[in-house]
């Protein structure tokens, strides 16, 4: 079994894996599994008021975890998609509340990385908070973690480029709105 293939399962079995993104390295587990949701909530000792965001395979999976998108948002995914731009948008209200806060969801379509790989062929959503422990400084290789968040999560090898976070842009609104200047800059 390839280590794509290993961490796919592991995913597909409700559980957590840390692997690189364009920018970090993340911690990924079903977006649409409120249980493997809170295991990643629960490996980072995260805070129940933070929200954790998302990554999809493409953006057609938009849909599946938001409302209400408008034309102009759609527009914005396909210039920067895929790639580091997160867009904030109205969520479906079936999603874990550990994944929204106020209604709103945080997703992205990766750019080139594992995370990449492994949302594509795993077809949906997941999540894509930084692969730290609450608080501790995120990580853009595998062999940084902190050795007590590896032990609770399954590892899929390599390194991130690093760099600056996505972009984020509060769609939600009648204008967009720049919460987090990041990797890609205001058009």
């Amino acid at each position: 079994m390839t280590e794509l293939a290993a961490a796919l399962a592991v995913l597909r079995q409700g559980g957590v894996v840390a692997a690189p993104t364009e920018t970090l390295v993340g911690l990924l587990a079903d977006a649409l599994d409120p249980a493997a949701v809170a295991r990643v909530a629960e490996a980072k000792g995260r805070a129940q008021d933070q929200p954790i965001a998302l990554i999809l395979p493409d953006a057609g999976a938009l849909d599946r975890v938001a409302t209400a998108v408008t034309p102009r948002t759609r527009e914005l995914a396909r210039a920067h998609w895929p790639g580091p731009l997160t867009l904030l948008v109205r969520a479906r209200p079936e999603l874990s509340p550990l994944c929204t806060r106020d209604g709103k969801v945080g997703v992205r379509v990766p750019g080139p990385s594992a995370a990449a790989d492994l949302v594509r062929a795993f077809g949906g959503p997941l999540t894509a908070t930084s692969a730290n422990l609450s608080g501790g400084p995120a990580v853009a290789e595998t062999a940084a973690l902190d050795p007590v968040l590896a032990a609770r999560v399954h590892v899929l090898a390599g390194r991130s480029p690093g760099g600056e976070p996505s972009t984020l842009v509060d769609a939600t609104g009648p204008e967009l709105v720049v919460l987090r200047q990041g990797a890609v800059t205001p058009e």
